[in-house]
């Protein structure tokens, strides 16, 4: 039978099971889930938090993590400074990255969401504002948004990925997993 999980990743853990690395162990989703037989579908940065799909179907894993298929992935994105008009309009048309240029996305500017504190803190610099966007993209390049944002000016400061295609994280705290 075909299962899924849903956790939210918090920040500073590794989205595999196993620590490859050499010197002091980082934590691992192994720290999170003990449910023998599932993978996660895809991968989410090591300073990056929130939604990972993760399923004990091969099939259905390679459907989520293949960009072939082109499913949805939503990132609440706090950035540095306040996206003017031109920066969003880039980020829709899609932006050229050293590996060329992206998909269009769909972005939005959004009210601080109320999210979890983040451990550690992001940095904060009293010159210089912050703000926060609803970032849909359709494909999964290695830092994709984080490079995206950087290209049109305004770097990530804290990333929380909300959803993969219809499964979101509402009402499902930082570090915790629900079976669907």
């Amino acid at each position: 039978m075909t299962g899924v999980i849903l956790l939210n990743k918090p920040y500073g853990v590794l989205s595999q099971f196993t620590d490859e690395r050499q010197g002091e162990p980082r934590p691992t989703l192994a720290d999170l889930v003990d449910a023998p037989g599932y993978y996660p579908a895809g991968r989410l940065d090591f300073d990056s938090e929130g939604l990972m799909v993760l399923t004990n179907d091969g099939r259905l894993q390679a459907r989520i993590a293949n960009p072939r298929f082109k499913l949805t992935k939503t990132y609440l994105v706090q950035v540095e400074g306040e996206p003017a008009q031109e920066p969003l309009r880039m980020l829709q048309e899609g932006v050229r990255l050293k590996d060329g240029v992206t998909l269009p996305a769909m972005v939005e500017r959004i009210a601080d969401p109320m999210l979890w504190p983040r451990h550690p803190p992001i940095r904060v610099r009293k010159s210089i504002p912050v703000s926060w966007l609803r970032l849909t993209i359709r494909e999964g390049r290695n830092r994709q948004v984080r490079r995206m944002t950087a290209a049109v000016g305004h770097p990530t400061l804290r990333l929380v990925r909300w959803a993969v295609g219809e499964w979101t994280l509402d009402g499902l705290p930082t570090g915790t997993w629900r079976a669907t």
